[in-house]
């Protein structure tokens, strides 16, 4: 049986309040704040400087607070977009939301956004966040929110403060209260246990779905629910399940002969797209999840496999050796018209459309390395992100800026982990679990 993990709702309110006399404080109008507006189109974008001081609370509040804007700070920084100022150069460890900043401090040490919290409790035990960013060099206030939730779920308010801070100054939608589900691996190497696991973006909250009594593989998010879809082998029999994230309710899909490969959702959520084996070849399909029909949209002698639906829903990407080597196409989403993509050096697998729809990632093998790239649907502007002994598996996070993947290292203590880059091949993290991780999926954002 799987475990059961849900998600805990958040209540939110933009903050209104009076500071002075006639001065009220909401978010300005966006043309108000081109002094510090990122340009996230540029292919190397200047980090913003920013202050995260603590946020402001009073006796086990206070540990919150920090802990928050721990948080925020770290989300920021891995986006690469914000470079948070250290904490020993503020001349003011806590800032108040209730008072107006002392800017003139603030542009000392070259800070151009501050970000101001504090934490409370509400008689019924919830916390209450408040915060508030600034715009240190115009002197105002750019927006503000409230934010209520059980203690245990203060990690989650960190996420979407950042959020709210990435949004407001990128003029993009946030990923950071998101969830990543992955294969998890324990043991030795020759005799791992994989179970399915979930974290946050960011390593935090690991939760185990699955016990391990199976083999499990190729996780997959619906993007239109919180609730994934993998391969499990009980039995040497593989099977298609879809498992409820929020009730731990587990289904089997469908008994389908042969082999199954890499089950994804189509972006309604109503359909999956696989590749089933026959024989020698392996050919594309679709499954309606309501009446369970089937539908064939590949017919050929060759494997093709690994399909994955552009944002739209009109299109497909998907590896094949039809041409002799293993190599990208695209195809409508009835399967006509194929078309190859790519034709450069070595061997192109696992291609996942981004959100976007402007970019199609991918895994390329090529002189014994694995590369992690990227490529326009139209086959142009392919460029390698990151390379080495073995990555593979790219995910995209929901705003198409940001992809998870694994590398394995090699020996007999090494093992898959899982990092993550964004799109421009810069600020490459590893993301902290607990083991060996493989063959994340990010998952669409929870509120």
């Amino acid at each position: 049986m799987a475990s059961r993990a849900t998600t805990h709702r958040i209540a939110r309110r933009a903050f209104l309040g009076t500071v002075l006399a006639g001065a009220t404080w909401v978010g300005l109008p966006r043309q108000a704040l081109a002094v510090i507006e990122l340009d996230v189109t540029r292919g190397n974008v200047e980090p913003l400087p920013i202050a995260i001081p603590a946020f402001a609370g009073s006796g086990r509040e206070a540990q919150a607070g920090a802990d928050i804007a721990s948080v925020v700070t770290a989300n920021l920084q891995r986006s690469g977009l914000f470079r948070p100022l250290p904490p020993s150069t503020f001349s003011q460890p806590v800032v108040s939301p209730d008072d107006i900043p002392s800017f003139a401090d603030w542009r000392v040490i070259n800070a151009q956004a501050l970000v101001a919290g504090a934490v409370g409790r509400e008689g019924d035990g919830r916390l209450r966040v408040d915060f508030r960013l600034w715009d240190v060099f115009a002197g105002s206030q750019i927006t503000g929110q409230q934010f209520f939730a059980q203690p245990e779920n203060w990690r989650r308010i960190a996420h979407l403060v950042s959020d709210a801070i990435y949004e407001r100054l990128t003029g993009e939608e946030g990923y950071f209260d998101t969830r990543v589900v992955y294969v998890a691996e324990s043991g030795p190497k020759d005799r791992r246990v994989k179970r399915l696991a979930i974290i946050d973006q960011d390593g935090a909250n690991q939760r185990f779905l699955t016990q391990g009594e199976e083999l499990v593989l190729t996780p997959r998010f619906s993007p239109a629910a919180q609730e994934i879809t993998y391969m499990s082998y009980a039995g040497n029999t593989p099977r298609v399940h879809r498992l409820n994230i929020e009730t731990g309710q587990r289904e089997i899909l469908n008994d389908f002969p042969g082999m199954t490969f890499s089950p994804r959702y189509a972006p309604d959520g109503r359909r999956l797209i696989m590749s089933l084996q026959e024989d020698a070849n392996a050919n594309i399909f679709t499954l309606d999840l309501a009446n369970r029909q089937i539908l064939r949209l590949t017919d050929s002698a060759a494997i093709d496999t690994a399909p994955s639906y552009s944002p739209d829903g009109q299109r497909i990407v998907f590896e094949s050796d039809r041409g002799g080597s293993q190599q990208l196409y695209i195809m409508n989403a009835d399967g006509s018209n194929p078309q190859r993509i790519t034709f450069g050096d070595g061997s192109f697998s696992t291609p996942v459309w981004s959100p976007r729809g402007d970019l199609i990632a991918f895994t390329r093998r090529s002189a014994g390395q694995f590369s992690i790239g990227v490529i326009r649907p139209d086959g142009s502007g392919g460029r390698i992100l990151t390379e080495g002994f073995h990555n593979e598996g790219p995910t995209w996070a929901p705003n198409g800026r940001v992809l998870m993947f694994f590398r394995d290292t090699p020996g007999a203590n090494g093992g898959p982990q899982l990092w993550s880059i964004d799109i421009t091949g810069y600020n490459e993290y590893r993301v902290p679990v607990d083991g060996f991780g493989s063959d994340p999926a990010w998952s669409p954002p929870l509120s």
